[in-house]
C-alpha cells in the first residue's frame, strides 16, 4: 500500500482528546504520533515498522482502520514532545480526581511502603504531574502550595507575577506533600522541620530542575518549587536586554585581571543569570575560573562550581578562601552577605584576580554604601571596584497581540521627563491579551540596567564617605543611565510597558 508522507506534524491536525487514551509512554517507545479518528480510519505519523505495527495495534483496539502518513523520527519525537506536553491541565486532571474517593487518595500515603508501590496512574500522582507539566509549559519559575483551613490554594509565577491555578481539597495536602517529598529524597515523616530538596526532571526533552522548599505551617506544609530549565535559562550578555553601550562597556571591564564587578538588585530580578552570562563570554580554556554558590543553579563546562553547605562548615567565606588556593583567574562569589566574604573578596581582587558577585541594594551607588556600612574601610572599596551594575527585570509586550496606541497626556509627562527628544506624537506599545499570552498582554521577560562605572572621580567621593546620592548625580552626570531611564528607552522601542517601568522602579523614581 502506498504511504502517504508529510513534511510537518501540525497541532491543529492533532485530536487532543485521543491524545488523552493514548500515553505518551507508548507513543515515545513506539515512535508514533496519534493524530485524528474519523471515517471509519485512525490516523497516526509513523517513520518504520514499528510504528506502523503500533498503529495497526491501536486502530484494531478501536475498531478502525489503519492510516499511516510517513515522516522523519525527529519531526515525530519533536511533535511527540510539543504536544503532548498540552495534555491535561492540572485543573482537568483535578476535576477527574474529584470523581474518584478522595478519601482513598488521601489515606494511600499512609506509610512509606505503600508510597513506594503507587503507580503512575494513582491520582495524587497525577495531579502533580499535571502540575509540573502546566508549570513548564507556562514557562512558570515557581509553583506554590499553600495550606488554608478548608482548602489548598496552588499557584504559578509566570514572567514574575503570582496567578491562581487550582484551590483543590484540604483532604489531599498530606498526600501531595508527600508526594513532592518523595521526588526531592526527603524525610515524609518529618512534619515539624522544614526541609530542602532537589528534583531533576525530563520534561519534553527539556532538562528541568527544581529546587524544592517546605516549612511547616500552623495550618500544614507549605510547599515552593522553583524550576530552572537548565538549556534556556543560560543566556549571552546580549540576551540579558542591556544597551549596547552598557554591553560594550560590561565586555571591557571583563577582560581585566583583577577588582570586582558587582550585580544588584532584589531577589528574582535576574543577577545571576547576568553573572553566567558574563562568564559563559569570558570563558576560554586559557583562564581558570571558579564559582562558590548557594545552589549551583547552571552547570557550565570547563568551570569549577562549588556549592555553599553551612551545615559542615562550608560558607561563602571558607569556600573562598580554598578558592584562592587553586589559583583562579576568575572567581564568581553567588552573594555577598557578610563582611568575611565581603573582605576576602576585596583582598582577592587586589591581589590580580576578577571577582564577580551579587548585592542586594536596589540601585548601583547604593552598593558602595552598603560595603562601607558593613564595616569595609572606604578606600579599601575605591581601590577593588570596578563597577556596578544594577537591574531588574520587566515583562515584555506580547508579540502576539501587540499593538501601537495614542498614550494620555500623564503617560507622555512621564516618558518626556526622561526622553525630552522624544516626539509629543510618539505611539506606545500594549498587548491587549489573547490566548497564547492568557489574557494577560505580556509574554517572557526583559533585564532593565544602570552600570555605574567607578572612574578616578567616583574613587575619590567613595573615599570621602560621600552618599550615594551624589555619587549617582555625579555617574548621571556622566552619562549613566539610570534603571528608570534605560525602562523608558524600552517602553519607547515597544520592548515593554511603562505601567511595568513604574511597578518595578518605583522606589527609583522617587529617589530620582
Amino acid at each position: 500500500m502506498n504511504i502517504e508522507t508529510i513534511e510537518a506534524i501540525k497541532e491543529e491536525e492533532v485530536d487532543f482528546s485521543l491524545l488523552q487514551e493514548i500515553p505518551l509512554s507508548f507513543a515515545k517507545n513506539n515512535l508514533v504520533m496519534p493524530l485524528s479518528r474519523d471515517d471509519g480510519f485512525l490516523k497516526a505519523a509513523v517513520s518504520d515498522e514499528k510504528g506502523l505495527l503500533a498503529l495497526r495495534e491501536m486502530a484494531k483496539r478501536y475498531g478502525l482502520k489503519p492510516y499511516p502518513l510517513k515522516t522523519q523520527q525527529g519531526i515525530i519525537i519533536d511533535a511527540i514532545n510539543r504536544v503532548y506536553g498540552q495534555v491535561g491541565t492540572a485543573q482537568e486532571v483535578m476535576e477527574g480526581i474529584s470523581g474518584e474517593d478522595l478519601s482513598a487518595v488521601a489515606t494511600a500515603f499512609a506509610s512509606p511502603k505503600d508510597l513506594l508501590e503507587l503507580t503512575e496512574e494513582a491520582p495524587i500522582i497525577r495531579l502533580l504531574n499535571a502540575l509540573l507539566q502546566q508549570a513548564v509549559k507556562e514557562n512558570a519559575s515557581d509553583i506554590h502550595i499553600e495550606p488554608y483551613e478548608k482548602e489548598l490554594d496552588v499557584r504559578m509565577r509566570v514572567d514574575g507575577i503570582l496567578r491562581r491555578v487550582l484551590a483543590p481539597p484540604k483532604i489531599i495536602q498530606d498526600a501531595l506533600i508527600s508526594r513532592i517529598k518523595i521526588m526531592a529524597n526527603l524525610d515524609i515523616a518529618e512534619k515539624r522541620l522544614p526541609q530542602d530538596g532537589r528534583i531533576r526532571l525530563l520534561m519534553g526533552g527539556r532538562d528541568i530542575d527544581i529546587r524544592v522548599s517546605i516549612v511547616p505551617t500552623s495550618l500544614g506544609e507549605r510547599a515552593v518549587l522553583r524550576l530552572l530549565d537548565r538549556k534556556q535559562g543560560l543566556k549571552g550578555l546580549y540576551e540579558v536586554g542591556l544597551n549596547k553601550a552598557d554591553e560594550k562597556r560590561l565586555e571591557e571591564l571583563l577582560v581585566r585581571t583583577n577588582g570586582i564587578l558587582l550585580v544588584t538588585g532584589p531577589t528574582g530580578s535576574g543577577k545571576t543569570t547576568t553573572l553566567y552570562a558574563a562568564l559563559n563570554r569570558i570563558h576560554t580554556e586559557e583562564k581558570n575560573i571558579i564559582t562558590v554558590e548557594d545552589p549551583v543553579e547552571y552547570q557550565l563546562k570547563g568551570i569549577g562550581q562549588i556549592h555553599v553547605n553551612p551545615r559542615i562548615g562550608l560558607t561563602f567565606a571558607s569556600g573562598l578562601r580554598s578558592i584562592l588556593r587553586q589559583d583562579p583567574d576568575v572567581i564568581m562569589v553567588g552573594e555577598i552577605r557578610d563582611v568575611e566574604t565581603a573582605e576576602i573578596a576585596i583582598q582577592a581582587s587586589l591581589t590580580g584576580h576578577l571577582v564577580l558577585s551579587t548585592l542586594h541594594t536596589n540601585d548601583a551607588p547604593s552598593a558602595i554604601t552598603r560595603l562601607v556600612d558593613m564595616g569595609i574601610e572606604p578606600f579599601l572599596v575605591a581601590s577593588s571596584l570596578v563597577a556596578v551594575l544594577a537591574q531588574r527585570l520587566v515583562r515584555r509586550i506580547c508579540p502576539n497581540c501587540k499593538e501601537r496606541y495614542e498614550p494620555s497626556e500623564a503617560e507622555r509627562a512621564y516618558v518626556l521627563a526622561v526622553s525630552p527628544l522624544a516626539s509629543q506624537s510618539s505611539l506606545m506599545y500594549r498587548g491587549v491579551g489573547c490566548e497564547r499570552c492568557k489574557g494577560s498582554g505580556y509574554g517572557g521577560r526583559t533585564g532593565i540596567f544602570e552600570l555605574l562605572y567607578v572612574d578616578n572621580e567616583v574613587r575619590q567621593m567613595i573615599t570621602a564617605r560621600r552618599d550615594s546620592q551624589s555619587i549617582r548625580e555625579a555617574a548621571v552626570s556622566k552619562g549613566m543611565k539610570t534603571l528608570y531611564t534605560d525602562g523608558i528607552e524600552k517602553v519607547l522601542n515597544g520592548d515593554t510597558t511603562l505601567e511595568e517601568v513604574l511597578r518595578v522602579t518605583q522606589k527609583d523614581t522617587v529617589e530620582t
